[in-house]
């Protein structure tokens, strides 16, 4: 049984959209309170109005989610994002650097404003992130990064997204090194890395998930709850001695030498 995070306060950026609502969700039900981070207000206000009610129904300990509009890209908006949640909560105890895009673009195409734009919000804002929760991680006692990541970059590549799958893997070379910077202060540094996860965006493009699900060993997409609660455990006292690591959540995905593998798998 591990160890409870009720009343723990954490700040999930992109809380207000796909994987990082999943994440939000999960560590609100579970008692924790939680300010998410969205470009948009209307947007952010809505989902914490939804997790709010899903963490009043789950049963266990009461959570509690309030949202504030920032972009990550911003160093200025990182540190109002981490000076509200102290207002609020009282201090920070686990960051989950989570917000990103992945708009497609031909490398032959790539502009100097793609560039910038991708690398902006996913690379420099999980650093940006995280130096602004470093004061108040550090006076947790058990601060807590969990860098959201992905398989494309790290471990695999996909035509259109070589600046996201830069940035991505860019997010993995700074976690490993901002770990060990920040061991002696108490503070573990991670990462989890999705696969294919079920999320808004697939919702009008059932042809493309089912394309996708045929290269998952396990026949399903992800869900979010999947990468919320990889994301708790590594929240939790008893991942404390876990750190500069990565978790890979993508149902097998990767595993497969071709198609063909999954195939003889099935006839088996």
């Amino acid at each position: 049984m591990f160890t409870s995070i009720a009343g723990r306060v954490a700040v999930v950026t992109g809380g207000s959209r796909g994987i990082g609502k999943g994440i939000a969700s999960v560590f609100a039900r579970s008692g924790a309170r939680v300010l998410i981070t969205g470009r948009d207000s209307d947007v952010a206000r809505a989902a914490a109005e939804e997790l709010n009610a899903q963490a009043s129904a789950a049963g266990g300990p009461p959570g509690e989610v309030s949202f504030v509009q920032a972009d990550v890209a911003s160093r200025e908006d990182c540190r109002r994002m981490a000076a509200i949640a102290t207002e609020l909560f009282g201090g920070i105890d686990v960051l989950c650097a989570n917000a990103g895009i992945f708009p497609v673009g031909r490398l032959a195409d790539l502009t100097e404003e793609d560039l910038d734009q991708v690398f902006g919000i996913n690379l420099k804002g999980t650093v940006f992130s995280v130096q602004a929760c470093l004061p108040a991680l550090e006076r947790s006692g058990r601060g807590r990064v969990i860098i959201t990541s992905s398989i494309t970059g790290p471990v695999t590549g996909f035509p259109g997204w070589s600046h996201y799958g830069a940035s991505k893997a860019g997010q993995l070379g700074f976690m490993r090194t901002a770990a060990v910077e920040l061991a002696p202060r108490g503070i573990t540094v991670n990462a989890v890395l999705p696969g294919n996860i079920a999320t808004e965006h697939l919702a009008d493009s059932q042809d493309h998930a089912s394309q996708m699900v045929a290269s998952i060993p396990m026949r399903r997409l992800g869900s979010v709850d999947d990468i919320g609660y990889a994301a708790l455990f590594l929240a939790t006292e008893e991942a404390g001695y876990i750190t500069g690591q990565t978790i890979v959540i993508d149902g097998g995905q990767v595993l497969p030498e071709t198609l063909e593998a999954i195939a003889a798998a099935d006839s088996g």
